[in-house]
This record gives structure tokens, sequence and C-alpha cells, in this order.
């Protein structure tokens, strides 16, 4: 656990002593702040309008802002989650320094490990300071916890997936640009592969909705919790550390 605790400590270091981290949680701050506010004053004047309307319906706050705020909320972190794993092996690679702490006494887990965690931390942090959506929604509107909670839960399982995938394209190349391309675009795949339902088989089409990342989130943001779509993340994260460890254990054995 040492090795765990060193590797969690320096690649923390690294991501607060450069800009990525901080360019990253500013842009996805400013970004996911305009979506929010946007749907909260659309949200604002709807209400504003129900109330001069006897026989008018409720307005539902979570179909109206959580739900789409939360909705852009994963579309941001499609963008930015590549430019925070790009670096996590590639760069390594690149300076040589990968080999170097192969040849230490690190199980190749307690690297892979300490590298997804600290890459966690950051995506946690992005995460909690969204809290302030919630918050003013609950000093004017009143809205569920119930959503807020899942809503959050499924941005969590998602923004993990994205985790798992980046780092495992960033073990095989040593340029980071590629790695944040070719993280990018595999993210887009299996966001938009559900959309292929409509006129693959019936047989594929299920399939496609299956592996489909966005098929899964949406029950999270709806306020709904289904124990298939924590399984398929946790499945997802499995997959792709595992192949990042082969990888890992490629390269050990190589050098």
């Amino acid at each position: 656990m040492r090795s765990f605790y060193a590797i969690l400590k320096r690649e923390l270091y690294v991501y607060f002593s450069s800009p990525i981290a901080y360019v990253v949680v500013t842009i996805f701050l400013l970004l996911s702040g305009w979506f929010f506010y946007s749907a909260f004053a659309y949200f604002s004047m709807i209400s504003v309008q129900a109330t001069r309307m006897p026989g008018a319906g409720g307005i539902n706050v979570t179909e109206m802002v959580l739900h789409p705020t939360f909705g852009n909320m994963s579309v941001i972190m499609l963008l930015m989650m590549p430019l925070l794993t790009m670096r996590l092996f590639a760069e390594e690679k690149k300076a040589g320094t990968l080999e170097l702490m192969l040849s230490y006494p690190v199980r190749e887990t307690e690297l892979l490990f300490g590298k997804f965690t600290a890459c966690m931390v950051i995506f946690l942090i992005m995460l909690a300071l969204t809290w302030l959506y919630p918050f003013l929604l609950w000093l004017y509107a009143e809205p569920d916890i119930g959503p807020v909670v899942t809503g959050y839960l499924g941005l969590f399982l998602m923004g993990t997936a994205f985790i798992a995938l980046g780092l495992m394209v960033s073990s095989v190349t040593e340029n980071q640009i590629v790695a944040a391309a070719i993280s990018f675009g595999a993210i887009l795949m299996f966001w938009l592969i559900g959309w292929a339902e409509t006129f693959a088989g019936p047989s594929l089409g299920k399939v496609l909705s299956h592996i489909s990342l966005l098929e899964h989130f949406e029950s999270f943001s709806k306020g709904v919790i289904d124990t298939r779509d924590i399984i398929y993340y946790v499945n997802f994260n499995i997959l792709f550390l595992f192949m990042t460890m082969r990888s890992l254990e490629s390269k050990r054995w190589r050098g």
C-alpha cells in the first residue's frame, strides 16, 4: 500500500502543479453553470406564467431543470475527461519513467489504481463544486432529494467509466494528444452506439442499446436507480482496467 499512496500523492502533485486540472475544472464549472442558469431561468419564467393561468398544470423542477442539467454535465464530462487522462501513462512512456517505475518493486495494480484514484479525486472535486446548483434549487424551488442523489450517482459512475477507458488508451501510446483524441472518439462511440438500435435488427439493437453509456445514464438523471445500470458501469470499469493491466504487464515483459 505504500507504493499506492506514493503514486497517488505524486499524481495529485503533478495535477495541481500544472494548469491541466485548473483549466479542466474551470471550463467544466463555467459550462455546467451556464447550462444550469439557462434551465433555471426558463423554469422561473414558465413558473411565473403558470401562476397567472388558473388552469395550468404543475411545473416539474426535476424534468425542467435537474434532468437537462445532469444531461448537459455528462456531455461536458465527455469533452473534459480525456484531457485529465491523456497524460497518465503517455507522459510516463514518452519520458521513459514508466520503465523505471516498473523496474522498482511496484506492482502494476498499485501503479494503475494510484493513477486511477488521483484522476478520480480531481473528478470528484469537479462534481463537488457543482453542489451549488441543487442548493440554489432548494432555496427557490424545493426539489426532491432523490433525483439529485441519483443524478450525481449516475455522473460519478459515468465519470469513472470515462477514466477507466482513458487510462487504457493512455497506456498504449506515448503521445498525449493522440491519447486524448482516441479517448474522446472511443467514449463518443460508446455514447452514441445506442442510437443505431432503431435501424439495427431486434437482437443486435438490444445489444447496441445495452452497451451504450448514455442508455444506462438516463434512469439516474430521472431519479431512478436500476441495479442493471450500476452493474453495467462496474463491469465497464473492470473491463478497461483489466485491459490497462495487461498493457502494463506486456510493457514489463518487453522491458
